[in-house]
């Protein structure tokens, strides 16, 4: 597997976490890999291979060439039935209501087509431009005109929200809502419509999963660390509380994850991103 970031320019670079691409070679279809929930919605364009996703342990359904992947809050099991190149534009949690009006609860645990978003013809336009792009560089051009003139024809993003998720981000998911609102409860039931608006998360489903992120860049970069160490230092109550987050999150144990075959494309995400 190659997988491989690129940083957002600086118009971008408030709204988008990073530009990436991912090759596998031909040889590795059927293989199953398991997604693990970021807390981050992803824009992805298919350039190689069809991908698989298992909706079932026998059903499953053909990925669109060009998505939008909303917010999953459990593993997405996918599968590539050839050659794998992808290309794809990964958002900050707040960012993707600046150029969607589609109520975003209304994307999760789903793969949505572009032209569902954006119209037929843009969501063409703009994938041929994908496809026939020289190389990445050229294709992030095209991404970023598309997205800047989405910006420049509605902007959602809301402070009470923007603001409560770099609280979030920058504690790793620790700080606590109520902290945040100065326990303010008529603040809390705003935040809380806000956030499913804006994220398609509430704002405890976002502070899990930026916890646990953390905790993954632990666990993948610190292979030394026990587990009750790294529960700590992602600041879980302990070990137990670590172990059941993860699971809710991943479907497996933290000690099958470093194990499991199928992790070997989030462990690849995690160790980079």
């Amino acid at each position: 597997m190659h997988y491989q970031t690129y940083p957002p320019n600086t118009d971008l670079s408030a709204l988008i976490k990073c530009y990436w691409t991912l090759e596998v070679p031909a040889e590795r279809r059927g293989e199953k890999q398991r997604i693990v929930p970021d807390g981050c919605m992803e824009l992805i364009f298919i350039l190689g291979d069809d991908i698989r996703r298992f909706t079932g342990e026998n059903t499953s359904i053909i990925q669109p060439r060009a998505m939008v992947v909303g917010q999953i809050t459990a593993p997405f099991t996918i599968a590539p039935t050839g050659y794998v190149h992808c290309f794809a534009a990964r958002f900050y949690p707040y960012s993707v209501a600046n150029f969607i009006q589609k109520p975003l609860k209304s994307l999760e645990n789903k793969e949505t087509p572009l032209a569902e978003l954006f119209g037929q013809k843009a969501a063409d336009e703009l994938e041929q431009k994908i496809i026939h792009a020289r190389d990445t560089l050229e294709r992030i051009t095209h991404i970023e005109a598309f997205l800047l003139n989405k910006l420049q024809e509605k902007s959602t993003r809301d402070t009470i929200v923007k603001l409560t998720v770099a609280a979030l981000l920058s504690t790793s998911g620790s700080s606590p809502i109520k902290v945040i609102l100065q326990d303010d409860l008529s603040k809390r039931r705003q935040l809380e419509r806000k956030f499913l608006k804006e994220i398609g998360l509430s704002p405890k489903q976002l502070a899990k999963l930026v916890r646990l992120q953390t905790a993954l860049h632990l666990m993948i970069n610190q292979k030394g660390s026990s587990f009750t160490e790294i529960a700590y230092e992602s600041e879980y109550y302990d070990q137990n509380h670590f172990i059941k987050d993860f699971k809710e999150f991943t479907g497996i144990t933290p000690k099958a994850f470093l194990s499991a075959e199928q992790m070997e494309l989030s462990s690849l995400f995690y160790s980079q991103d």
